[in-house]
This record gives C-alpha cells, structure tokens and sequence, in this order.
C-alpha cells in the first residue's frame, strides 16, 4: 500500500468554498428548520404549539431526505447514521431515510478513472481486465469488479475530490452545531454532540482504504476457521488508502427471501448464524463489522454468510464487553432493573432518568426482541405516554454504544425480514449458556459472582441486605432514611459490617474462581481469610449496643420486600 494505515491525507478545506457551502447547506435545511420552530411556536417567537399528523410527519421525511440528497455525499452519508439512530428521528424518519442505504448517484467512469491511475497506473496494465460499470454506488466511494492474474477482484474506489469536500462539510457541521444543541430539548444535547464526533470519526475512516483494509483483515482472521464465514482477503499488491482491491465473493443479497427459498435453505439458520457471529465480534473479539445494511451481507448457496464493506468497524475494551455481557445477562434472566442498571454503568442512561418510565419502555422493547408484534395504534400510545419523559431523561449514547446500536437497528430489519417470528432475547439466553458452560473465566463476572455471594448470605447476612437497601435508595424507593438522622452512630456500625460483607463476599466469589481454575492451595488460603472476616462480622453482631442497626435493619428488610412485591 501506498501509504500505511493512519497515514491518510489530510485535506485543509478552502475558506472562500467554505463560506459559500455554508449559505447552501443553511438555504437548503433553512424551511425544514422553520417548520420545527413552529411546531413549538406558532409564530415562531410566541404562540401555542402546533399538532402535527402523521402525513405531515413523512412529507417532512420525505423532503429531510431529497435534502441530504441534493447536498451530496457527506450528507447523504449523514442520513444513513441518523437512520440507524432512532435516539434522535422518530420511525417515520428513519423510515425514509433508510433508503439511502442503497439507492446513491453513481459518479461516471471519466471521473473514477484518473482516481485508480493516480494510485496504480494505467487501468489497462494494472488490470487483467476491468468492467467500467460499479456493482454498487457508496456515498464516498463506488465498488467495480475486475481480475487480476487471472482472479476475480472487487476494487473499490473513493471518489474524486471527496476529502476536501468532507472536510469542507465537517467545517460547516461544527458550526452549525452549537445552534442545534442551543435549540434542541434538553435531554438532546449530549446526542447531538456525540453524534457529531461519531460522524467525523466514521467519515475520516472511511476515506481511508488503507485502515480499513487492516481492520478488514483483523476480522477475518478471527473466523479464519469457521467455514459458515466468508470476508474478502485484501489484496495488498492493488491497494492503497483510496483505492481497495479484494477477492471477489459473490453472494445472495440477504434480504432476498424468494432466491434464498429457491436455494432451499432454512432462514431461521441464517439468523441464528448471523446472530451468533455478531455476538462473537461484540463479545468475544471486541472488534466488529459495524454497517450490516442488506447490501453489505449476502448469502452462498451453501448457507455461508458473506460481509462486505468494512468502512465502519467498532472497537471495544474489555470494561465494556464485560458490561455487555452484563446487559446480555439481564435479558436472559427477564430482569429489567439489570438491564437499566447496566446501560447506567455504560454512560448511556441518566442515572437521574425515572426507572418507571424507563423500565415500560424497556418492557416493550423486549417483547418486540422476542418477537411480539404490535398495531400502529399500540405504538403510537406508548410514544404518546412516554414521549415527555424521553425529552427530559434521554438514552446519551457514547460513540462505542451507538455503533452497537447501528448494529442492532439495522440487524432488527435484516432478521425480521428472514425470520419475522425470530426471538433474539431467546438466542441471547442460548448465548449465555453456552459461554458459561465453554469459559469458566467469564462467568464469573456474570452470573458466578452472584450465585457466590448467595453462597455466602449465611455467613454475612446484613451487608447484602444492605445492599439492596442502598440500591433501593439510589433508585429513589427508600422508605427508612430517617434511621441514620435518628441516631448517627448506626452509620459507622454499618459501614463497618457492610466492609466485612464486601470482602467476604468477593472472597466467596476469589475461592470459587481458584477452585474452578485448578488452584486449589490458593482458594484454600482465600478460604481462611473468608473464615476470619466471618469470625470478625458475627462478633459484631455480638455487641449489645446496636439495637438501632437491628432495628433500622429490620425496617429496611421491610422496605425492601414491598419493594419486590
């Protein structure tokens, strides 16, 4: 390759061209953004709101959508993420602005030509043969088809001049984002600004071939041996950080149920497979395709998967597929609170947001994962009811989460359309099972870590009781908080046992993760010290002077038990 990954040219936008895209991308948004301000406003500045429709809200759609288009390939690239994005457009939005997804003006082989011979040299010498007509039309860049020593290639190829464009955009999108997030409702603002940075991220990947070859390889080498699998090889001698050259992987679109029918295999297969790959890349790998659109996945006539297009690739630390796993874990256990509480971990829930609220909307959203269906006029309630809170209390997607929930949007239509009846909470608790029988290692962060503490709730009774109690109170349901006003000195008590409940808690959990791994001498010795922090939590129990815990406990126990009730 030219140039290694990272190494992309940086493009300075010119100032004069920049100034006049301003004026035309403001012109162009400019009565949209006029209709939304009267939608609060009659008269914009005063005035009662206005009502509006559903007609009224898909011909906005309708026109948002021509709009990005008309402005070319840097919006129309932002109407594809923000139809993944149902945190920030409604689903009449994200409705049209899906077809974006495959439907893009082609750029003509006069302009793409001089792009491949800056890079290569002469089409004709470098290419066993080349067809001048693209087997697909990208927002920044087209895919050709050609043979190189006598192989069938895929070349993919950024369009011309489209650096300085994008950077000339991004200019003009920061400037303009301070007006949105001043204008936009409270909870919108941390979106808007993380979707600006996930934008320019994304943008500048996916100009630079180079990079995304590396991550494409990187991804492939994590199924080299699985033979349900197929990704592209690079092919390195053709390549550089504006053109790419791939092996050439032909395939079904996934989408098209009549010729996967013809090819008489089982959809409901292909979902599973293609759910229990993305599982593996989000889980296991940390690294993963992130723009599964039906174009970019395909089916062989034996049943393989083929992905296509690694432009947008998500990374992930080990932090957050353990607190995945953690969100995965609740799910597969119906457990709400834990759901909730892991998006809280995860920075993408307000830990303020009302839990009531958020817990309805979850329960909604697991019945459509698990494959319930529900009428226009079903949703439209639950959007009437929830919708001033939702303003208020927002989902604030970090970048890293809201390629996940790309991933997932996307991945929703692809397996409804194969399998409508599909039950992803059902594959998710298959997930689960199998990880915890296959790596002892893992569940111990999950489901191990409770199952030992439950162990040892004979041991150290109060502390997990207290636990819960401070759980509860963070949740706001606490009904005994006057106990430590009462009488201060319970707090120090507490604390204290609530100490030697934590450490005896985690040495449970320590002894039973030796033992599992064949340590045997080392979780003896945890063992003991478990013993003498026990020895030490019952003599406090022992001491006649804290009849207030004890009855602050019991009280608290109380609380607690409505609350599960």
């Amino acid at each position: 390759m030219s140039r290694a990954s990272g190494e992309v040219e940086t493009v300075e936008p010119n100032s004069w061209r920049t100034v006049l895209r301003f004026v035309a991308v403001v012109r162009a948004f400019l009565p949209i953004i006029l209709t939304f301000a009267r939608d609060r406003h009659r008269f914009l500045l005063f005035g009662p709101s206005r009502h509006v429709d559903e007609a009224s809200r898909r011909e906005r759609a309708v026109y948002l959508r021509d709009t990005l288009v008309e402005l070319g390939p840097t919006f129309i690239k932002v109407g594809q993420i923000l139809s993944t994005r149902p945190d920030v457009l409604g689903p009449v939005y994200i409705d049209e602005l899906s077809s974006l997804q495959d439907r893009v003006p082609v750029a003509s082989w006069d302009r793409i030509r001089p792009v491949i011979e800056a890079e290569l040299g002469a089409v004709d010498e470098t290419f066993d043969d080349f067809d001048t007509e693209p087997i697909s039309g990208a927002s920044l860049g087209q895919v050709y088809t050609a043979s190189v020593d006598g192989e069938p290639v895929a070349v993919k190829v950024l369009r011309p001049r489209i650096r300085e464009r994008v950077e000339t955009d991004l200019v003009v999108v920061r400037t303009l984002l301070p007006v949105l997030v001043r204008f936009a409702p409270p909870g919108q603002a941390f979106t808007l600004r993380n979707l600006a940075e996930e934008f320019t991220v994304t943008l500048r990947g996916e100009m630079d071939y180079a990079h995304e070859a590396a991550l494409l390889e990187t991804v492939r080498a994590n199924f080299a041996d699985q033979d349900d699998i197929a990704i592209p090889a690079v092919v390195e001698s053709h390549s550089t950080d504006r053109v790419l050259t791939m092996e050439y992987v032909d395939g079904t679109k996934i989408t098209d149920v009549e010729a996967i029918e013809a090819m008489g295999l089982d959809r409901t297969d292909l979902v599973e497979t293609l759910t229990a790959t993305y599982f593996q890349m989000i889980v296991e790998d940390g690294t993963f395709h992130a723009d599964p659109h039906p174009g970019n996945l395909a089916v062989q006539p034996d049943g393989t998967l083929v992905f296509y297009d690694f432009g947008v690739v998500g990374t992930l630390g080990p932090e957050r597929r353990e607190q995945i796993i953690e969100m995965y874990l609740g799910l597969a256990s119906d457990d709400t609170d834990r759901v909730i509480d892991a998006f809280v971990q995860m920075g993408a829930l307000d830990p303020t947001a009302d839990r009531a609220v958020i817990r309805e909307i979850f329960d909604l959203v697991f019945e459509q994962l698990r494959g319930q269906t529900f009428d226009q006029s079903e949703i439209r309630a639950y959007v009437m009811e929830f919708q001033g809170a939702m303003q208020e209390v927002p989902f604030r997607l970090p970048q890293d989460l809201a390629l996940i929930v790309r991933v997932s949007t996307v991945l929703e239509g692809v397996t409804r359309t194969l399998d409508p009846d599909y039950d992803f909470i059902e594959a998710v608790t298959r997930y689960v099972e199998q990880e915890g029988y296959r790596d002892a290692g893992r569940v111990v962060t999950g489901e191990l870590r409770e199952q030992a503490t439950a162990t040892g709730e004979g041991l150290v009774t109060v502390p997990p009781l207290l636990e819960s109690v401070l759980d509860t109170t963070q949740r706001g349901d606490a009904l005994v908080a006057t106990a430590f006003r009462e009488n201060p000195a319970v707090f120090a008590t507490l604390a204290w046992r609530l100490l030697l409940g934590l450490f005896a808690g985690l040495g449970v959990t320590a002894t039973t993760v030796l033992y599992i791994l064949g340590q045997p001498l080392a979780a003896v010795g945890v063992a003991a010290g478990v013993v003498v922090v026990g020895l030490l939590l019952v003599r406090s129990f022992a001491r006649s002077q804290d009849r207030a815990v004890r009855q602050y406990t019991r009280v608290a126990k109380r609380s607690v038990g409505q609350r599960n009730r």
